[in-house]
């Protein structure tokens, strides 16, 4: 009986992880198809990953400026989280409770509610979308409270008798909260920058409102794509993308897994 139920858990996480990432396996193994569809094989070729990597086509330029518009906002977004993080968690109950609920709005509301009512906020102040100043803007108001809602716990976890002793000690404020806090707190601001930049490299509603009319990113692009005679080969060169970030992800993962198990070898 302790056997079927061990065999039945380890079939259903199975058929779990067959669930989330057999289409990724599926684009995988598509990107070597000199086909551009995926309704036939017709043998294998680099003609996905050639026409990705060649920089005088669209895909390349587009995939390089989506992950410096990513970096630049969840830059941003990680700042400002940290710094509204400490304050609301040090903060009065009531002015807390506020905040956190002010923190909440993007997280529950509509992305298409948020990028309209963004529109019309940048319109009013006569903001013109050639700056990127609504683009950044607007992907930080959707990235910023998810890297608050990242450290938050962390702060929870914190001993605050080191901060009161820091400042008990003849440190600064400042000193102490960049020299006690900051590292304290540091895997909740890591995972919230990281969680930031898959957030604005996944966004295209936000982006499609706020974006200069000569700027596309990969899911701008990918939607904004009409028919023709490119199209296909278009959206092909992307199954090389999709295989290269999920190779990336295992590796690191795999990496990361082989120096925690010999950080925990050390330790025993």
């Amino acid at each position: 009986m302790v056997k079927l139920r061990s065999i039945l858990k380890w079939v259903f996480i199975g058929l779990v992880l067959l669930f989330i990432y057999a289409p990724i396996l599926l684009l995988t193994v598509y990107s070597f198809n000199e086909s551009e569809t995926i309704t036939s094989w017709q043998g294998f070729s680099w003609a996905h990953y050639e026409y990705f990597f060649n920089m005088e086509n669209q895909p390349l330029p587009i995939v390089i400026q989506t992950i410096c518009l990513a970096l630049v906002v969840a830059s941003l977004s990680t700042i400002l989280a940290t710094v509204g993080s400490i304050g609301i968690f040090y903060s009065k109950k009531r002015t807390s409770s506020l905040l956190s609920g002010v923190n909440q709005i993007p997280v529950i509301n509509a992305e298409v509610v948020t990028a309209i009512s963004l529109a019309f906020l940048f319109v009013a102040f006569n903001l013109p979308k050639s700056t990127f100043i609504p683009l950044i803007v607007g992907q930080m108001v959707l990235c910023t409270p998810f890297v608050v809602l990242s450290i938050i716990p962390k702060l929870k976890q914190m001993d605050n008798n080191l901060y009161e002793a820091a400042l008990d000690l003849g440190a600064t404020p400042t000193k102490a909260l960049f020299s006690v806090v900051i590292p304290q707190i540091s895997p909740g601001i890591v995972s919230g920058f990281m969680l930031a930049i898959t957030l604005s490299l996944d966004d295209y509603v936000i982006a499609a409102y706020t974006k200069p009319n000569t700027f596309q990113t990969i899911s701008t692009h990918i939607y904004s794509l009409a028919k023709g005679s490119t199209v296909d080969t278009i959206k092909s060169s992307y199954w090389a993308l999709t295989a290269i970030i999920f190779a990336i992800i295992v590796i690191v993962v795999i990496v990361m897994n082989i120096i925690a198990n010999k950080k925990a070898g050390k330790k025993r």
